[in-house]
């Protein structure tokens, strides 16, 4: 099970077990692929989601008929519902094609971000709006990311200092990995092959 599937599936449970709060656990500035929604909020139930996503996928197939017929993961960037639209919204504008997470948040078995591999991005309800495929995957040390790739991420002023700001405060202090400055960072770009039309 690959770690976003795991954060996705604690989101699950965080409905059923905890309730309701306001408070978010992550900073919204969190851009993460790896950290998913982790925090309780009253959204649909997790019937509902995966009727949603197996329409929304059989619709994307219909227009893209090479898409295999199982559909692929489905995650949310960032860790408040707030930050998964932002995000979303900067991959539908073409602005954002780039994400990163770090190697240590795979835990042995994880399979790690491929070139091809689909995924179906959701907003901040859990709604599934788009599919991106990877176009390419690259690990190096956190020290050694390039100004192409932060700028890839779309967020901030998009320079490598601003990218390596909100990355490194976020990874000391929401992810349970030991970070240093040479900690290896999965480098994911992506391109979006399906928005959904209004």
């Amino acid at each position: 099970m690959s770690a976003e599937r795991r954060s996705f599936l604690l989101s699950q449970l965080s409905r059923v077990s905890v309730p309701s709060i306001s408070v978010s656990l992550f900073d919204s500035s969190a851009p993460c692929r790896s950290v998913a929604v982790l925090f309780s909020r009253a959204r649909q139930s997790t019937y509902t989601s995966i009727m949603s996503i197996d329409k929304f996928w059989d619709q994307a197939r219909k227009l893209l008929p090479h898409l295999p017929q199982e559909a692929p993961e489905e995650w949310s960037f960032g860790a408040t519902p707030e930050h998964a639209n932002e995000l979303l919204g900067l991959v539908l504008d073409g602005v954002k094609t780039g994400t990163a997470s770090l190697l240590g948040e795979y835990e042995s078995g994880d399979e790690l971000p491929a070139a091809g591999d689909l995924s179906i991005i959701l907003d901040g309800v859990e709604k599934p709006i788009a599919i991106i495929e990877t176009t390419s995957v690259t690990i190096v040390p956190f020290d050694e990311v390039t100004e192409d790739h932060a700028h890839s991420e779309g967020e901030g002023d998009r320079t490598l200092a601003s990218w390596r700001e909100i990355h490194q405060r976020f990874w000391r202090t929401h992810t349970d990995v030991e970070f240093t400055e040479s900690s290896p960072v999965v480098c994911e770009r992506f391109r979006l092959i399906y928005p959904v039309s209004n």
